[in-house]
C-alpha cells in the first residue's frame, strides 16, 4: 500500500533481517517509524537450506528459518496496522510449512486471515540424480562423486517468482532459495511493473537489493573501527530502506536519529561485499556491472545511488548443491602463567597421541593457539612477540564418525587432570556434523516453480 500520493512513483523497501538469527527490534523500528510499502527479510546463508532440508527428514513440519514465527509474531500486528506487505526466504527448504506457520503466528498476536503465498519448486534435488554427469564448480568433478552424500540441491530463482507471488494479493511471501537481491528487485518488479526487456531498471533493482540484503552492513555493521572508522551508537544500529523509484532511481535511508551510520563509505563497502567481479556479478535476473557506480550523500543518512548497468540474464542457473562431508569434534582448555605457551603445547601433543591411541580416526588435526596462531597459523613470527601469561588451547580434527569427533574433544576436556598443571575451564564441544556446498549450472528451463496461495486454514 502507497502511503501518500506524493510517493506513487516511488516504493519504499526496508529490511527486517539480514541473516537467519539477525535482531528482530530492528525490523519493528523501521515498521514503526519509516512508513515502508514492503519489508523484504533475507535469511538463507549457503548451508542454510541444507541444515533445514536435514532437519525436515527429523520432523517433516520443520525446515524453514527456525526464528520465523517469533518475527512473525513481531512484525504482524505492525504489518497489518501499517498496510505494509512481507516477503522472505525464510521458507528455506519447507516454504509451504512457512506459510502455514506465519498465519498460525500472527493468528497468536490477535492478527487473522493473513493471505500467505508459498514459491516452491526450487528443490531439484531428484532432478539431479538423473543427471551425475553435471560438474561441480568448486571440485571440478562430476556431480556423482557426492551423489551418495548429496542432502540437497536448490537452484537460485530470481525476481519473477517474488513478483508473481505478490501479484496473488498475498500480504506474506514465503520462498525458499532466491538469489538475494532478487527478494527487493521482485517487490519493484511487481509495484512498478518491470519487464525483463528494460535493464536499466534491473540493474536499478538489483543494486538496491544488493546494498540492503545484509541489513546493518549498510548502516555500520561490519564496518566499525575505533578511531578509523567510527559508527555512532553501534549496539542501537538500524535497518535501512530503499526508496526506488519507477525511472530506476535509488535512495538508501535509514529512520530519523537513529544508530548506526550511512554515508558513501558504508554503501561502498556494502556495494563490493561478495561481488566476485565487478564488472559480471552474475544473478538469476541479469548480469549486473557496478565499476560506474557512485554514491551522493543527500544529507544525515541519505545516500543517492547511480551508475549500476547490466547485460542480460544466463540461460543457466545456479544450483548450490549441499552434502555431509564427516564430522568436527572440538575441545579448548586455558594455560596461565609462567610457560603457559610450552603447557600448551604440550597438552596439544598428549591430546593428538592419546587420540590415536583410542583409536581415533581423523583426515586433520588442527591446534590452534588462540591469540598467537588461531588466524595465521604458527609460521615463526610467534617468536618475536612478547609470550603471553595466559592463552587458550583449541584442538579441532575433521573425522569421518561421529565417534571420533566426540573421542578428540573428551580428551581435550580429560586435561584437567590427565595434562599439564594449571589447566583451566577444559571443554568439549561436541560432534557437529559437516554440511559442505559445491554447485552446478543447469537450464533455466528446467526449473518449474510454483506459487501456492494459503488464505485459510487446514481442515
Amino acid at each position: 500500500m502507497i502511503k501518500t500520493a506524493n510517493r506513487r512513483n516511488t516504493v519504499r523497501i526496508g529490511v527486517g533481517a539480514g541473516m537467519a538469527d539477525d535482531r528482530i527490534a530492528p525490523g519493528v523500528q523501521l515498521l514503526e517509524s519509516s512508513e515502508l510499502d514492503y519489508l523484504v527479510c533475507e535469511c538463507l546463508a549457503e548451508r542454510t537450506i541444507a541444515r533445514e532440508t536435514l532437519n525436515r527428514r527429523r520432523s517433516p513440519q520443520l525446515g524453514y528459518t527456525p526464528m520465523l514465527e517469533e518475527r512473525i509474531r513481531a512484525f504482524a500486528p505492525l504489518l497489518r496496522e501499517k498496510g505494509v506487505r512481507l516477503v522472505s526466504n525464510m521458507g528455506a527448504a519447507n516454504p509451504l510449512g512457512a506459510a502455514h506457520a506465519s498465519r498460525r503466528a500472527a493468528a497468536e498476536v490477535g492478527v487473522h486471515g493473513l493471505r500467505c503465498a508459498a514459491v516452491i519448486g526450487d528443490d531439484v534435488t531428484e532432478l539431479l540424480r538423473t543427471h551425475p554427469d553435471l560438474r561441480l564448480l568448486d571440485a571440478g568433478e562430476p556431480l556423482e562423486s557426492l551423489l551418495p552424500r548429496m542432502a540437497s540441491a536448490n537452484a537460485y530463482l530470481g525476481a519473477d517468482v517474488v513478483r508473481d507471488a505478490l501479484a496473488t494479493g498475498a500480504d506474506i511471501v514465503m520462498t525458499g532459495r532466491v538469489a538475494d537481491p532478487s527478494l527487493f528487485l521482485g517487490v519493484a518488479m511487481h509495484h512498478h511493473g518491470w519487464s525483463y526487456n528494460n535493464l536499466p531498471l534491473l540493474a536499478a533493482g538489483t543494486m538496491a537489493g544488493h546494498l540492503l540484503e545484509c541489513s546493518v552492513q549498510v548502516t555500520g555493521g561490519y564496518f566499525a573501527d575505533p578511531g578509523r572508522k567510527d559508527v555512532p551508537r553501534l549496539a542501537e544500529l538500524a535497518y535501512p530502506f530503499a526508496d526506488v523509484g519507477r525511472d530506476g532511481s535509488i535512495t538508501i535511508g535509514k529512520p530519523a536519529g537513529s544508530g548506526g551510520r550511512l554515508d558513501r563509505m558504508t554503501c561502498t563497502e556494502q556495494a563490493l561485499y561478495e561481488i566476485h567481479d565487478p564488472r559480471r556479478y552474475i544473478t538469476p535476473d541479469c548480469v549486473l556491472d557496478i565499476t560506474d557506480l557512485s554514491f551522493e550523500e543527500l544529507g544525515p543518512d541519505r545516500v543517492r545511488v547511480r551508475g549500476p548497468r547490466a547485460a542480460p540474464r544466463t540461460d543457466t542457473l545456479k544450483v548450490v548443491v549441499g552434502y555431509s562431508d564427516g564430522w568436527i569434534g572440538s575441545g579448548e582448555v586455558a594455560y596461565a602463567g609462567i610457560n603457559a605457551i610450552e603447557r600448551a603445547r604440550l597438552a596439544a601433543d598428549i591430546v593428538k597421541e592419546r587420540f590415536h591411541l583410542d583409536g581415533g580416526q581423523a583426515g586433520e588435526i588442527q591446534v590452534d593457539l588462540i591469540g598467537m596462531t588461531a588466524l595465521h597459523g604458527d609460521t615463526g613470527r610467534t617468536q618475536d612477540r612478547p609470550e603471553p601469561y595466559e592463552i587458550r588451547l583449541r584442538i579441532a580434527a575433521r573425522c569421518p564418525d561421529k565417534r571420533s569427533a566426540d573421542l578428540i574433544g573428551d580428551h581435550v576436556r580429560q586435561l584437567n587432570m590427565q595434562g599439564p598443571y594449571a589447566a583451566g575451564g577444559p571443554i568439549n564441544l561436541g560432534p557437529r556434523e559437516v554440511i559442505a556446498v559445491d554447485a552446478v549450472l543447469i537450464p533455466r528451463s528446467w526449473v518449474k516453480p510454483e506459487i501456492v496461495l494459503i488464505d485459510k486454514d487446514p481442515q
